[in-house]
C-alpha cells in the first residue's frame, strides 16, 4: 500500500512536468529512480500482466490526477511566480542527480562515453534555442487527416515524453498543439463540449501510447546492450534540461519574497526527488 502510495506521487511528478514547456517527463522520471523499471514494464507488458498493472497503474492514477487538477494550479504559479516554480522543478531535477551519477561513474575515463554524453547534451540545447511555433492549430472541423495527424502528434509527443531532457511539451509548441490541446484537457475538465473534446484526445491518446510503446522497445535494448554508453547519454539529457529550464527566467526580475520562497521550494524539491529516488 505504501509503495502504492509513493508511486503515485512519483506519477503525478512525472505527470505536472509532461505540462510544463521546457520540463522532461522522462527527466523526472530518471530523477525519481523508476525510468528503467518503467521502459522494461512497458515493453514486456504482457509478459507479467499482474505484477506490470500493479506497478504502472499508480502512476498512470497520479500522472492523470496531476493533469487534470494541477494544470491549472501549474499555468497559474508559471504566470504569476515564474521564478519560484521553475526553480522547484531545477531543485526536483538537481536532487536526483547523485542517483545518477552513480549510474553513470563506471569507465570514466572511456572517451566514446563523454562522447556520447556530448551528443546528447548538444541535443538539448538545439531543442532548447529553437524558436517555437508562431501559430497554432485549430480543432474546429477537422477531418480524417485532421485526426490521423493527431495521431501522429501523440507519437510525437510520447517519444519526447519518454526521452529525458527533451519537452514534450515544447515539441507540441513547436508543432504548433500546444494550446489547443491545453485548452481541450482544459475544457474536458469543466465538462463542456464532452463529445467533442473526447473525439480529439481519442486519436491523440491512442497515438501517445503507441509512441510510449515503440519508444520504450528501442530504450530497453540500448539500455541492455549498451548500458554504460546509454547512461552517460542519459546523463548529457538531464544536465542539458537544466540549462534549458533556466534559460527562460533569465531576464525575470523576481522580488526578494519570490527569492526566498524560490530557495524554500528548491532545497524542498531536492529532498522530495532525493527520497522519492531511493524508495
Amino acid at each position: 500500500m505504501k509503495k502504492n502510495i509513493i508511486n503515485v506521487l512519483k506519477g503525478m511528478i512525472i505527470g505536472v512536468a509532461n505540462i510544463i514547456p521546457g520540463v522532461s517527463g522522462g527527466t523526472l522520471m530518471i530523477i525519481l529512480g523508476i525510468y528503467e523499471e518503467v521502459i522494461d514494464t512497458i515493453s514486456h507488458f504482457f509478459n507479467n500482466f499482474k505484477k506490470n498493472l500493479l506497478f504502472i497503474l499508480p502512476l498512470g492514477i497520479g500522472m492523470i490526477l496531476s493533469i487534470l487538477l494541477l494544470s491549472k494550479v501549474i499555468s497559474f504559479s508559471l504566470d504569476k511566480y515564474p521564478f519560484a516554480t521553475t526553480i522547484f522543478f531545477i531543485g526536483l531535477i538537481i536532487g536526483g542527480l547523485p542517483l545518477l551519477w552513480k549510474k553513470s561513474s563506471a569507465s570514466k575515463k572511456n572517451i566514446s562515453n563523454w562522447l556520447v554524453f556530448i551528443i546528447t547534451f548538444g541535443t538539448v540545447l538545439l531543442f532548447t534555442f529553437m524558436k517555437s511555433g508562431d501559430y497554432t492549430v485549430s480543432f474546429a472541423n477537422l477531418n480524417v487527416l485532421g485526426y490521423f495527424k493527431l495521431l501522429v502528434i501523440g507519437i510525437i509527443a510520447a517519444a519526447t515524453m519518454v526521452i529525458p531532457g527533451i519537452s514534450g511539451s515544447f515539441v507540441l509548441m513547436l508543432l504548433g498543439y500546444y494550446e489547443p490541446i491545453v485548452n481541450t484537457i482544459k475544457d474536458l475538465t469543466n465538462f463542456s463540449n464532452l463529445g467533442s473534446n473526447i473525439l480529439v484526445l481519442a486519436p491523440l491518446g491512442i497515438g501517445i501510447v503507441i509512441g510510449i510503446v515503440l519508444v520504450a522497445k528501442l530504450l530497453e535494448f540500448l539500455l541492455k546492450r549498451y548500458p554504460v554508453k546509454t547512461n552517460y547519454g542519459v546523463l548529457g539529457f538531464v544536465i542539458a534540461s537544466i540549462i534549458s529550464i533556466v534559460i527562460p527566467i533569465l531576464n525575470v526580475h523576481p522580488s526578494i519574497l519570490e527569492v526566498i520562497i524560490a530557495i524554500i521550494l528548491f532545497v524542498l524539491g531536492g529532498i522530495v526527488s532525493y527520497k522519492l529516488g531511493e524508495k
